[in-house]
């Protein structure tokens, strides 16, 4: 599965954007997807995943009641919407499938996931 993300921007403290990550390959749905972001001079980090179905999510305890994953297979899909951001949340922000087809996220381990995208950008100003 590879992917392209889009969607990032300026925005200030507060506000919110919605990330978009378009997949190809025709068994996307079998795939559990995931977000994660770079902040420049910093690791990655995963953000969230949601499962191949859509039923299941997980997200970063930094994002968790502010964000939110969601999929439309028929359109292979994946969204980020990200609300009450903050200056901290600013970060080149990527999408990716996992290694294997149905699989559910196991916490902590991101490298469970393929390729990343070229990622988008986030900037939040405070």
């Amino acid at each position: 599965v590879q992917v392209v993300e889009s969607g990032g921007g300026l925005v200030q403290a507060g506000g919110s954007l919605r990330l978009s990550c378009a997949a190809s390959g025709r068994t996307f749905s079998s795939y559990t997807m995931g977000w994660s972001r770079q902040a420049p001079g910093k690791e990655r980090e995963f953000v969230a995943s949601i499962s191949w179905s859509g039923g299941n999510t997980y997200y970063a305890d930094s994002v968790k009641g502010r964000f939110t994953s969601s999929r439309d297979n028929a359109k292979n899909m994946v969204y980020l919407q990200m609300n009450s951001l903050k200056p901290e949340d600013t970060a080149v922000y990527y999408c990716a499938a996992s290694l294997a087809p149905y699989t559910n996220y196991r916490p902590g381990d991101i490298t469970q996931f393929g390729s990343w995208g070229q990622g988008t950008q986030v900037t939040v100003s405070s």
